[in-house]
């Protein structure tokens, strides 16, 4: 059976919001978009969801080909969804959070020009929102 909306739906991604190190030096891991919008700029690895696959699902091929981690444990953070926090259209994320213990070699890949980790105290401009979901992910160690 197939339906006909006649409403607007929302686009839905992931996010991958991952830390490692120590709790005095946390660092971040960022991907420089290698498409618009922001382009150029750093962001939480993450994209859209499939039609066909779950959330845990979704974030996880995410971070493999936007950095070449394989990780497993996300635990889901929030989900962000103000109206205007991507230029595209409405867009609602769930973020996923994971820690690890130390920074693991990363590489841009997919949509990603490049891969890198940051210490949480000398972050680049971020794309999107994604400064709050850092801060609220930190605050939640």
């Amino acid at each position: 059976m197939s339906y006909t909306y006649e409403y607007p739906r929302p686009m839905v991604t992931v996010d991958a919001l991952v830390f490692a190190g120590n709790p005095s030096d946390k660092h971040v891991l960022l991907i420089c978009r290698g498409n618009e919008p922001f382009k150029g700029m750093w962001a939480l690895p993450g994209g859209f969801v499939e039609m066909d696959e779950t959330l845990d699902n979704a974030v996880a091929r995410e971070l493999s080909e936007e950095t070449g981690l394989s990780l497993g444990g996300f635990k889901q953070l929030y989900t962000f969804g103000n109206p205007g926090r991507d230029p595209r259209g409405r867009n609602i994320t769930v973020v996923f959070q994971l820690t690890i213990s130390e920074i693991i070699p990363v590489t841009g890949g997919d949509d990603a020009d490049d891969a890198k980790w940051y210490s949480v105290h000398e972050l680049p401009e971020l794309a999107f929102d994604h400064e709050k979901v850092i801060k609220m992910g930190l605050k939640q160690l």
